[in-house]
């Protein structure tokens, strides 16, 4: 599906964007693949590694989703589009308030409209779990990116443009994640934990990659995928980073919970559970006549899907080999 196409990515210099950029270089030939973020050094360092005179496909746009102008102009002739860019840090976002309502809602408004003005044809938002009943800013922000990315269809009219939301939990060794950060604590030998009871979901880069890939040729507009992935305990993960460092207790951060939620009680009623992954169904009924319902079951009224009540969990092995 990629080959030949033209393809975005918004934040495209994160953790994400250069996973994406190396593995559809490496699986397709398309024919532009641009990266759009607004930090001129990351972009220089990643031209190095992924560099035009090897890759003609390559383009780095400097500019900011707050930019609907620049939008405009990086949208042109553009196929297929992720969404990845984000302010994510839980405490700054917790004191830059106005700072991550311009860039994670104003900002998916801009790329939305963009996006519907330049007939683009599909567009995937990247999510996190802890837009699902969120407790932070930061979670309660990119839900409502969430809501407005889903909600995007209905404002398309006549045009092709699609908008589609993909929603995975914490990503092993991206930028800002706590596996860099034990493993710094374990040169020292002490390994702090907030909550001894703390669970996550977890989920590769690679992994994330191949999600999205997957989910941009079944979306069908209006829907919010989740994948199916395992749980870890935060002892666990101490363990298998500093078998033999100490731990210490420092207590939950503000913002932070003891387990995530993927899928609320709430939204049980409208979720469909395939093989690998869920999907929840935009509460539209002008949308219910997208969604074929062939291979899969309704989940059942009271599911949630927790990282505390999932029935797939990573020992500390497991864990040794992701990391």
């Amino acid at each position: 599906m990629l080959n030949g196409k033209n393809i975005l990515i918004t934040g495209g210099t994160g953790s994400f964007g250069k996973k994406f950029t190396e593995i559809v270089l490496k699986k397709y030939k398309p024919g532009k693949l641009v990266i759009f973020s607004r930090d001129e050094l990351k972009q220089s360092e990643m031209a190095q590694q992924f560099p035009d005179s090897k890759y003609n496909c390559m383009r780095y746009f400097i500019g900011d989703v707050r930019d609907k102008e620049r939008l405009h102009r990086a949208f042109h002739n553009v196929d297929f589009i992720i969404h990845a860019a984000a302010l994510k840090q839980v405490p700054a976002a917790e004191y830059n308030p106005f700072e991550a309502v311009k860039t994670n809602i104003l900002g998916a408004q801009n790329v939305i409209n963009a996006a519907i003005d330049q007939k683009i044809k599909r567009v995937i938002a990247l999510s996190t779990d802890k837009a699902a009943n969120p407790i932070n800013l930061y979670g309660a922000t990119k839900l409502c990116s969430d809501k407005l990315f889903v909600a995007g269809n209905s404002y398309v009219g006549r045009n092709e443009t699609l908008f589609s939301v993909v929603r995975y939990g914490n990503v092993v060794g991206s930028r800002g994640s706590v596996i860099p950060f034990f493993k710094k604590c374990a040169d020292n030998g002490m390994i702090p934990i907030t909550d001894p009871r703390m669970t996550r979901f977890w989920i590769t880069l690679d992994q994330g990659v191949d999600f999205v890939l997957k989910c941009m040729e079944r979306m069908v507009g209006g829907e919010l995928f989740v994948p199916k992935l395992p749980s870890m305990n935060i002892m666990d993960l101490a363990k298998a980073i500093g078998p033999k460092c100490k731990t210490k207790i420092v207590g939950i951060r503000p913002g932070e919970k003891l387990h995530e939620v993927m899928v609320p009680r709430d939204e049980a009623i409208n979720t469909l559970e395939y093989k690998d992954f869920y999907l929840i169904k935009p509460a539209f009924q002008f949308f219910q006549r997208r969604f074929c319902e062939d291979g899969c079951k309704k989940a059942p009224d009271d599911f949630e899907y927790n990282s505390a009540t999932n029935t797939w969990w990573l020992a500390a092995d497991e864990m040794k080999m992701m990391i």
